[in-house]
């Protein structure tokens, strides 16, 4: 059996182009060039003329990508044409990659397309707060085959770009920014019921964080086993900080509730024992 050349399997994939050691060289020698290039001119797209237009973060992002990746597609043509290989023999190497994506390559192949899906739909842009699974956190970075969220705890999760794709994923900035939040507590049966309105429509009213439009309103939810349910909803602006203004608002709504005689009762069960029937000794002494 003939021994494999590689050379010799590269002029037969480009044709009577003749490839050396030293064109392949040159020819990774321009792509890193290009690719180094097409990172500063991104960078300085970035910082000097997209900052200075206040374009949403998530946008800017996504220009700067497809600027890169466009310069970068840009570069390789060049690289290819500079050396004097003809583009067209290019299909045979896609032909041969088509090969493999049906053996092995299928994972890779959806996280690319999703990547390009995110980059151009946006369901998730840089600098939202999402929530994957049990992690929350911002989206950091959107790359072709994965994108980057830091949670809240300051932890980098990786996450396959397909998984937004196909998963359920909450995008708590997607949109509109405010959200509603809806705060659950219960009071006791022997409480005043128009104070506790009162009350829970104060605490809304006096945070700094929950807008006066639209309004907070108070419900009366149900009646539970050993409380009334009530349910206090209030709109904020920042998404972000939902967990540290729900946080705020109970405490809020515990010390209101303690400065009006208001108890938040604990869960409790009642049990009814019954008396059995009397059973002395002579019954017994009577039965044998």
């Amino acid at each position: 059996m003939a021994e494999f050349n590689i050379l010799e399997f590269i002029r037969k994939v480009f044709g009577q182009t003749p490839v050396t050691l030293m064109s392949l060289i040159l020819l990774l020698s321009f792509f890193i060039i290009f690719v180094l290039l097409s990172r500063w001119v991104t960078k300085t797209l970035g910082l000097k003329v997209l900052s200075q237009l206040h374009i949403e973060e998530g946008t800017r992002y996504n220009l700067e990508r497809v600027v890169y990746y466009t310069l970068v597609i840009i570069g390789a043509a060049l690289a290819f044409q500079f050396i004097g290989i003809n583009l067209t023999g290019l299909a045979v190497i896609f032909g041969l990659l088509s090969v493999g994506i049906g053996f092995g390559l299928q994972n890779i192949t959806s996280n690319f397309i999703a990547g390009l899906i995110l980059l151009f739909e946006r369901p998730v842009a840089v600098g939202d707060r999402v929530t994957v699974g049990d992690a929350e956190g911002d989206v950091i970075e959107i790359n072709i085959r994965s994108t980057t969220i830091r949670t809240v705890n300051n932890i980098d999760i990786i996450v396959p770009n397909s998984e937004f794709i196909s998963e359920k994923v909450t995008n708590w900035s997607h949109g509109e920014k405010k959200i509603r939040l809806d705060i659950n507590v219960g009071v006791s049966y022997n409480s005043d019921l128009d104070t506790v309105l009162r009350c829970l429509k104060e605490v809304a009213d006096e945070s700094d964080h929950v807008l006066k439009f639209p309004e907070p309103a108070v419900n009366f939810v149900e009646f539970g086993d050993s409380s009334w349910n009530m349910q206090l909803r209030c709109w904020i602006a920042d998404p972000k900080q939902h967990p540290l203004i729900r946080s705020e608002i109970n405490c809020e709504i515990v010390r209101k509730f303690r400065a009006n005689n208001i108890e938040i009762p604990y869960p409790q069960s009642d049990l009814h024992v019954r008396s059995s029937i009397p059973f002395s000794i002579a019954d017994h002494q009577t039965i044998e």
